[in-house]
């Protein structure tokens, strides 16, 4: 993954927070850093007559205050922006197709620490051809920065798989990834509900079982990935549980959660599942929608 992190900034405190986020992962992936704003959906109260020009300037002004301040952050930083005319949906879904990471800001929602995700993110994140991050406004982790002790104790990479096979490589390559940039572990989760292990001859011993075949299953699946980032220390953890319960629980100590969708071959159609929905809207650390087939 050597394409460039995007972020789409509006202003809002939310993107701020993702933009210090993407700073921090283009410099430790050692990409560049690409800042977009689409002044089409800047809302700003001037006159009719005068109302494009002033979104530009507005927007103009946000891109150079906020590469300046990325660039006093991180030195080493290479950071292109772009004022962009197109809708900030469709902006960054054409981005998504050569980014390695695709990021994005939300609002929370006070003492539920949940996100808000808005419909435009809601679109990039089930559409999106590279991973698609969020980040929560006001993640003080985040704010300052990952030597703070705010940070002190989010010391893994989780990521949720729903099935140990293939289809869950894109997860961990990218989860792998990030937690050998970040100097952490990953943590791979595969939650079982409980109608998955009642399936054997012997009831009282089908969970049991069940777990124990899957266990295998998850080993050999992540071996590959362990051994691609033999430096990264690995948790194989598996459940039964809801995925979503599961995958909350370990957000507390969690730099990143990652959780997959499928794509889809028509950008008409797409669907996140409620794991996601779950995860994106109540876990308190950026959380990864990764696509995989």
């Amino acid at each position: 993954m050597t394409g460039p992190v995007v972020i789409g900034l509006d202003g809002s405190p939310g993107s701020m927070t993702a933009a210090w986020w993407a700073a921090e992962e283009a410099t430790r992936r050692q990409v560049p850093l690409l800042v977009l704003h689409s002044w089409t959906t800047q809302p700003l109260d001037a006159p009719i007559p005068q109302e494009a020009g002033a979104k530009q300037r507005y927007g103009q002004d946000l891109l150079q205050r906020t590469e300046a301040e990325l660039l006093h952050r991180h030195r080493e930083l290479r950071v292109t922006t772009e004022l962009v005319p197109d809708t900030a949906a469709r902006m960054l879904l054409d981005r998504s197709e050569d980014a390695s990471v695709l990021v994005l800001g939300s609002r929370g929602l006070g003492s539920t620490a949940s996100f808000l995700l808005g419909s435009i993110s809601l679109h990039v994140l089930g559409l999106a051809r590279c991973p698609t991050v969020t980040v929560r406004a006001g993640d003080p982790a985040v704010e300052a920065g990952w030597d703070h002790p705010a940070a002190a104790d989010r010391d893994e990479v989780v990521v949720g798989l729903s099935t140990a096979g293939p289809e869950g490589d894109p997860l961990l390559e990218f989860a792998f990834a990030t937690a050998e940039s970040h100097g952490v572990g990953v943590r791979v989760i595969r939650a079982l509900p409980r109608l998955h292990t009642v399936r054997l001859a012997s009831p009282e011993h089908a969970d049991e079982r069940g777990e124990s075949e899957e266990h295998t299953l998850l080993a050999a699946t992540v071996a590959k990935w362990h051994g691609n980032f033999p430096d990264v220390a690995v948790a194989e953890q598996v459940v039964t549980a809801s995925a979503g319960h599961a995958l909350l629980a370990a957000a507390t100590r969690s730099r990143l959660t990652v959780v997959g969708r499928r794509r889809h071959p028509s950008h008409l159609t797409w669907k996140l599942g409620p794991v996601a929905h779950a995860v994106l809207h109540h876990a308190p650390c950026p959380v990864a929608v990764v696509p995989h087939d």
